[in-house]
């Protein structure tokens, strides 16, 4: 089966060598050109996933079409706010035919739209002509690419409205270290996988603030709380939240060292403001633009979601992380609401 890959970042490397090594034909597109010769050469990221070898056999392009011609899957791995743009050079860069032919359209992004508050799937949709709802797969769960490439047991879920699509996915992408399940709920799969960056960054800040294990916990509970009521109001499925994409991928995304988003909260907690904090991070921590993105939906549906608002004004409107755990703290008491 031939695969072509959107972007060449950490997680798009780690499925690279993943997907090569199932026996497929890969082949990746860089947007950088310079990035693109240096990985053909080089055969790794010595920044973004040091110490992992791209196969010679894995094709590295800065030619989107050279991607997408012949492609019998396309995953798409590019940051979320840029994956509009990407997508609309692909359609002005490759020919109808080729486009049509693509069997599946794999979301591998975690993100939301800012300007339009849109899911990757929505986005896909708008951007992929003649694109049908059959042939988009969401690929989520707690899945660090640094894990992935080194052969850690991972688990994933492969979201389609088309239970076959799923399962084709699910058949041709697993490994014995790499265990997809089945999932017919793509709005909820995105939503966690959005939400639970923006719970990590606050898990960071606690961390930064050198809070425990009390604290922690609580972040993750009450997370899950403000994940599952954006859900119900967009209309997912509860069960999809207590699965893979959410409680899963929320534990893993607020607790682990390779985590972008705690990492981010971390420098947040250190008071050096938004933009510096962006200056130290190498790759891309999708919850700073997804916190406007989810504060945004909250507000549009009327939902209480306070650790997100929290978030939300300590990232953009320079409130002290101290003072928002505070006021997190001395809201009014009340009974504990799950919904």
């Amino acid at each position: 089966m031939h695969i072509g890959i959107l972007g060449a970042g950490s997680w798009a490397i780690a499925l690279s060598v993943l997907l090569k090594n199932r026996g497929h034909v890969v082949r990746m597109w860089e947007f950088n050109k310079a990035d693109a010769e240096m990985l053909a050469v080089k055969r790794e990221h010595p920044l973004k996933l040091p110490g992992i070898i791209i196969p010679d056999e894995v094709v590295i392009t800065n030619e989107i079409g050279e991607a997408i011609i012949g492609a019998d899957y396309v995953v798409c791995v590019v940051p979320s706010q840029t994956m509009r743009s990407t997508l609309k050079l692909m359609a002005g860069s490759t020919d109808r035919a080729s486009i049509s032919s693509v069997k599946a359209w794999i979301i591998a992004s975690k993100g939301i739209e800012c300007a339009t508050l849109k899911l990757m799937s929505e986005v896909l949709m708008e951007e992929v002509p003649g694109l049908t709802e059959d042939k988009v797969v969401v690929l989520s769960g707690p899945s660090h690419a640094e894990e992935v490439s080194r052969n850690i047991p991972t688990t994933v879920v492969a979201a389609s409205k088309s239970f076959k699509i799923a399962e084709n996915v699910q058949k041709e992408f697993s490994t014995e270290t790499f265990r997809i399940y089945t999932n017919d709920d793509v709005a909820g799969v995105e939503l966690a996988a959005s939400v639970k960056n923006v719970i990590a960054l606050a898990a960071g800040i606690s961390d930064g603030l050198g809070f425990g294990d009390n604290t922690k916990g609580a972040l993750l509970t009450r997370g899950m709380v403000e994940m599952v009521r954006l859900g119900r109001k967009m209309g997912a499925q509860e069960q999809t939240f207590f699965g893979l994409p959410g409680i899963g991928d929320l534990i893993t995304t607020c607790t682990s060292r390779h985590s972008r988003n705690r990492r981010m909260g971390e420098l947040i907690a250190s008071g050096i403001g938004l933009k510096a904090a962006l200056g130290k991070m190498v790759m891309v921590a999708e919850g700073v633009e997804t916190t406007k993105s989810v504060y945004q939906l909250a507000k549009k549906h009327g939902i209480e979601m306070p650790i997100t608002a929290e978030v939300y004004k300590a990232l953009f409107e320079d409130k002290s992380p101290r003072e928002a755990v505070k006021d997190l703290m001395l809201r009014q008491l009340r009974p504990e609401r799950m919904y």
